[in-house]
């Protein structure tokens, strides 16, 4: 898997066929909230964000599909099959 870093220009994705040697580009602004998977344009996510403070994203945010997510006691991952892992 690719670990990929959030930075703060927003998110970056592999290039190409998703090879670790393959250079980054960053991802189009995120469409969908990532914890109840319904789109951001339709309103506000307060509840979302405020449980977000304490549980792992479950949706890719970039194409809406359900992500796999693990919790360890030292953080948690959540792996998109199109965009990568991202840790937290």
């Amino acid at each position: 898997m690719t670990e990929l870093v959030e930075p703060a220009a927003g998110p970056l994705r592999p290039r190409g066929g998703g090879h670790a040697d393959d250079q980054r580009e960053p991802a189009a602004a995120p469409r969908w909230c990532d914890r109840c998977g319904e789109s951001v344009a339709a309103g506000p996510h307060e509840a979302c964000a405020a449980a977000r403070a304490l549980e792992p994203p479950r949706w890719c945010a970039h194409c809406r599909r359900r992500m796999k997510v693990q919790v360890v006691p030292t953080g948690w991952s959540a792996v998109c099959v199109e965009h990568g892992e991202i840790r937290g």
